[in-house]
């Protein structure tokens, strides 16, 4: 197929050699097969815009570096030059999460290059040599929920441990290689130590994993990770070698009203996302 402009620069820089086709197309990025010598390659194109709610935005941005005072402020008003800043902040915020969680041996795509709001990577594919498809486009056993789910599981821990939470868990971004689940999409990753949300965010990636999984192997709607996992974290007792038990009795307390009234809004938000995900689309 023709490439797009950006693909085009790609090919003169000699990063990659042709472009196959296009794989999908989301809110923040279209993604291509590419190829370079024999290997197949994944090439996912940020668009020029996003749109982002406020509240999300500040949320996951939050005490995250940015070059200089002018850009921060430039940010903080919305201006046009600020508006491109964040843009290419989120794009830096899944490209370094993405290489910072491959050099701690987390299942994700393995980075290869990022140029010109083009990020080169790994094609995860399923056992016939394809693009893996999305946890959502597969049914499973039982057996096989509780394995993907305890493999996701420690993927999450692995990942806390490297001082990243994903932030937008769920069954949308994470696709099933042949040897089992790789977790995709980071631009709203978040420093779990330096970000006042993080626990929320873990506590909701492990709720989604439990929802999903649940509904092929219900035992699993019963159990608690996500408490248990942050409450190690915070203690300095969470390693990769760490064993769940999926049990946790919090200690009781005030509740932060304003907590839960955004985390019924996040759900609210991805009911709606989930909804316009499986609506048909009209051919005209």
């Amino acid at each position: 197929m023709k490439p797009t402009q950006r693909l085009q620069s790609l090919i003169d820089e000699g990063l990659i050699d042709s472009v196959n086709r296009q794989l999908m197309s989301g809110k923040e990025a279209m993604v291509y097969v590419v190829r370079r010598g024999e290997e197949t390659l994944c090439a996912k194109v940020y668009k020029e815009a996003t749109q982002r709610s406020f509240r999300q935005a500040v949320d996951y941005t939050e005490n995250r570096k940015v070059k200089n005072t002018r850009q921060a402020r430039a940010m903080a008003k919305g201006s046009r030059f600020g508006r491109q800043a964040t843009e290419a902040a989120w794009q830096s915020a899944e490209v370094d999460a993405l290489y910072r969680l491959a050099a701690a041996g987390v299942r994700v795509p393995v980075p290869h290059n990022f140029c010109d709001g083009v990020l080169l990577m790994e094609l995860v594919a399923d056992e016939n040599g394809d693009a893996a498809p999305r946890l959502n486009d597969v049914a499973f056993t039982a057996e096989e929920a509780r394995a993907h789910h305890a493999t996701l599981l420690r993927e999450v821990v692995r990942m806390l441990c490297a001082g990243v939470v994903h932030g937008d868990l769920s069954e949308f971004n994470i696709l099933l290689a042949a040897d089992g689940p790789v977790i995709i999409d980071l631009p709203q990753a978040v420093d779990a130590a330096g970000n006042n949300h993080a626990g929320r965010m873990l506590l909701r990636d492990v709720a989604n994993l439990r929802g999903f999984f649940g509904a092929f192997a219900p035992e699993l709607l019963q159990t608690n990770y996500g408490p248990e996992i942050w409450d190690l974290y915070q203690r300095g007792l969470l390693d990769n070698e760490t064993v769940l038990t999926g049990v946790f009795e919090g200690e009781s307390g005030p509740v932060d009203v304003g907590n839960v009234m955004r985390e019924i809004d996040d759900i609210r938000e991805e009911e709606a996302a989930r909804l316009r995900r499986l609506a048909p689309v009209d051919p005209l």
